[in-house]
């Protein structure tokens, strides 16, 4: 078994094993504050406002009486306690207030005070409260301590989803002046750049010439990355991540060599070249929509036929749950496909259909699980079949290793683990909140290397794969231990019906140089945002 070192929070020997209560233990963490022009780059004010009070009230009613689930939510809770155990965060940290209900109730009581009978005139008897600058900062702290993995909502009798009330209170916050500064500097990055990562068409054009190179020494076949090329089948949408890290650039190599093999012609777009849409984390419909609407005119622009997302989490989730609604209709691409299509479906089908073929050898040095990530276990599916999210990744990852095992069974699928980092919180002064936040997942995984020899962990999430590469080291794992799915994929496709000797080595992927040319024009501080 891989032992937590010295670094790492106190181990959990059941991932989820109920902590001991610390009152306030995590009152004090929170992001740092947006800058004033990350806030009106976004259409928020610049910083609080004077009348805050007032309209941080009126937001309150103005969600409650557009979005139907957010007052059903803050009214329906029966404090039945089903939800108390199931935070990630509170069982890594003990603070009440990050039981998902507790969360919740930070807003509620406000709501309750100033939008029902009994709150107005009778606000002890149903702990209503009076909105006060202390609950502000209250609010700023937890809700920022809530990844919206809506864990909390599988096991609700009422389905109340605290993800939905995490997103409403920082809209409500950004509404009045109190914005985050990772979150929405990244979306005016995206906003006007294409990406989180505010590379330019310049420099990504050369980060991928540079993969092309290296891919034909590699294997010997010129397995193309092409960028804004009209007329192409496929449009690749995938997290700017992909471009300048590991491991998602072997991630992005795999896709190049699916398509190859499958001879089917496909294209990136240097002006939508974010898979991720960060408008989702703080509940913001219109920045949701104008980074929807990059992809639409892109498709446009370029003439493809479909639409495929590449290995992002939330990105999976705003696409097949929200895209047709913020950007649709798409009726000019081919209706004959998935609108839009996940690159894992898209793998699994070929494999189904014959069409790519494995040496499953090339990653016997990798017993592998599979971390399923949050927004697409509990917020989309995969092709047609329910629990297709779930079956579509693990199929691919079994037909390209000898070695897979799933980790507990109440630690996956809909009940699967959050890393620690999602929801806008992959930054660095919320490490703290991260590494805790991850405890249960590394417990889980701890098990699986005790009890199957497990050595690696695969995922399809860009912020899951950040997360963990930087927390893992914590637990006792080296960096490398997490994978992309498709690194996997690439590592064991077969490219040629008999493969060469030039070509056994296409499953060791080099990216080396990539790193110090276009992508290093990347601004440093954000080379989490994807």
């Amino acid at each position: 078994m891989v032992e937590a070192n010295s670094d790492s929070p106190d181990k959990i020997k059941d991932p989820l094993e109920i902590p001991k209560l610390i009152c306030g233990a995590m009152a004090d963490i929170r992001p740092y504050p947006a800058h004033p022009q990350h806030n009106t780059d976004l259409g928020f004010p610049p910083e609080l406002i004077d009348n805050w009070k007032e309209v941080a009230i009126a937001k309150i009613g103005e969600l409650a009486e557009k979005n139907r689930a957010f007052k059903l939510y803050l009214d329906i809770c029966v404090k039945c306690g089903a939800c108390t155990d199931k935070c990630h965060y509170f069982l890594g940290t003990g603070d009440p207030k990050n039981m998902p209900v507790a969360r919740q109730d930070l807003l509620r009581s406000v709501y309750r005070r100033y939008y029902t009978f009994a709150g107005k005139y009778f606000p002890w008897l149903v702990g209503a409260r009076d909105l006060t600058k202390e609950i502000l900062e209250e609010w700023y702290s937890y809700y920022h301590q809530c990844s919206q993995c809506r864990r909390c909502s599988v096991f609700c009798p009422y389905g109340i989803d605290t993800a939905e009330i995490s997103m409403a209170a920082r809209e409500i916050l950004d509404s009045i002046g109190m914005g985050q500064k990772y979150c929405n500097e990244i979306i005016a990055k995206a906003e006007k750049l294409g990406n989180n990562l505010g590379l330019s068409p310049k420099a990504l054009k050369a980060t991928l010439e540079d993969l092309e190179e290296e891919l034909e020494d590699d294997t010997g076949h010129k397995i193309r990355l092409p960028l804004d090329e009209k007329g192409a089948d496929i449009l690749l949408i995938t997290p700017s991540a992909d471009f300048f890290a590991e491991p998602h650039i072997d991630g992005l190599l795999g896709y190049a060599k699916v398509f190859y093999k499958a001879g089917i012609s496909w294209t990136m777009s240097s002006y939508a070249s974010e898979a991720a849409n960060f408008g989702m984390f703080i509940g913001s419909y219109e920045n949701m929509r104008a980074l929807a609407l990059r992809i639409r005119k892109a498709a446009i622009d370029l003439g493809v036929k479909r639409i495929i997302f590449g290995e992002c989490g939330h990105a999976w989730r705003v696409a097949y749950s929200f895209l047709n609604t913020l950007a649709g209709p798409f009726d000019f691409l081919d209706q004959n496909y998935p609108i839009p299509q996940h690159i894992v479906e898209f793998t699994y089908d070929l494999i189904q259909k014959g069409k790519i073929k494995f040496d499953k050898s090339k990653n016997d040095e990798y017993r592998v699980t599979f971390h399923d990530s949050c927004n697409v276990a509990r917020g989309s599916n995969m092709g047609t079949i329910p629990g297709g999210q779930f079956e579509y990744p693990r199929a691919v990852l079994k037909a390209c290793c000898n070695h897979y095992y799933d980790m507990d069974r109440d630690t996956i699928m809909e009940s699967t683990l959050c890393c620690g980092g999602g929801g806008g919180l992959l930054t660095d002064e919320l490490m703290d909140l991260r590494t805790k936040g991850a405890s249960p997942r590394m417990s889980a995984l701890q098990q699986a290397s005790e009890d199957y020899g497990v050595t690696h962990m695969a995922a399809i999430c860009a912020i899951c794969k950040t997360q963990f590469s930087k927390i893992m080291p914590k637990f006792g794992y080296g960096m490398d231990k997490i994978l992309s799915v498709h690194q996997l994929v690439s590592n064991a496709i077969i490219l040629d019906d008999e493969p060469s000797e030039k070509n056994n080595g296409q499953n060791k992927q080099t990216t080396k140089g990539t790193k110090q040319n276009g992508a290093k024009l990347a601004n440093k501080d954000d080379k989490e945002a994807s």
